[in-house]
């Protein structure tokens, strides 16, 4: 699919044609920046197209939410930062945004109200599983992923913070392969590593990386397909993949990117 193709209005451009979407979508600084991220997003723009889901992104007036700052220390530059935002969108009157990261899915939903932003927050995880659920997408027996095994990576703003365990694992039951849970999983879920601001830090002493820990208990379940719903996770348990050098064997793909594959988007 083209770059041309893809139909993605801001909220900005829908405001000046007196319109205003259905949800906003937040696509989050590593679904913007990130090289291999960046297919996520354009992964769930594909399946919003396909099945004619009303949003729009607000482009450049989108900033990081805050989350890292808080999560390192720096209060001031959490709220500065969640309130340029907050302004933005209650400028915009959001009412409904969805988001493929854990991290900005948590900071808005549970940490925005009490600065004045407070809107119906999803996860794109619960988000696909309603698509699927309303029929809106029918995935073809489970396409290339019917007979393979997956299994899926908890990610902790997701799981153990906003108990969201259940909708990726029925997106994922959807694609008609088996899904094989890891020892830690669910309430017992393990992190990536990456966490808490972990991400931008060297790691601390001891005897192995926490990703590494984790990819390992990933393999031992014999998985092709290691999932995730966050943008974290999937660094790192890419990295962890690498480090084992199973890249041939296994892959670590978001849910948005297992969906739109199976359709053949």
């Amino acid at each position: 699919m083209s770059e041309t193709t893809y139909k993605v209005p801001t909220m900005a451009e829908m405001a000046s044609s007196g319109e205003s979407p259905e949800i906003l979508f937040w696509v989050g600084c590593a679904g913007s920046f990130d090289d291999r991220y960046k297919n996520v997003t354009k992964a769930f723009v594909k399946i919003l197209n396909k099945v004619g889901v009303s949003f729009a992104v607000l482009g450049p007036e989108e900033t990081c939410t805050g989350d890292p700052a808080r999560r390192a220390g720096n209060e001031f530059l959490f709220q500065m930062q969640a309130v340029a935002n907050i302004q933005v969108m209650n400028g915009y009157n959001v009412k409904k945004v969805v988001t493929a990261c854990p991290h900005c899915f948590n900071t808005i939903k549970n940490e925005y109200p009490a600065l004045g932003g407070n809107y119906e927050v999803i996860h794109h995880s619960t988000f696909l599983q309603q698509l699927i659920n309303d029929g809106k997408v029918g995935l073809k027996g489970g396409g290339e992923f019917k007979g393979k095994k997956i299994t899926y990576h908890d990610s902790c703003y997701l799981g153990r913070a906003n108990n969201v365990y259940e909708a990726p694992r029925e997106v994922l039951e959807a694609l008609d392969a088996e899904l094989v849970e890891m020892k830690r999983c669910k309430t017992k879920g393990f992190c990536c590593g990456a966490g808490g601001a972990q991400m931008f830090k060297d790691a601390e002493k001891g005897n192995k990386e926490v990703n590494i820990d984790r990819t390992e208990e990933a393999l031992e379940t014999g998985a092709d397909t290691i999932a995730v719903g966050c943008p974290f996770c999937l660094t790192m348990m890419s990295d962890g993949v690498k480090n084992k050098e199973k890249e041939g064997q296994v892959q670590v793909k978001d849910l948005a990117e297992l969906i739109a594959e199976s359709e053949g988007l």
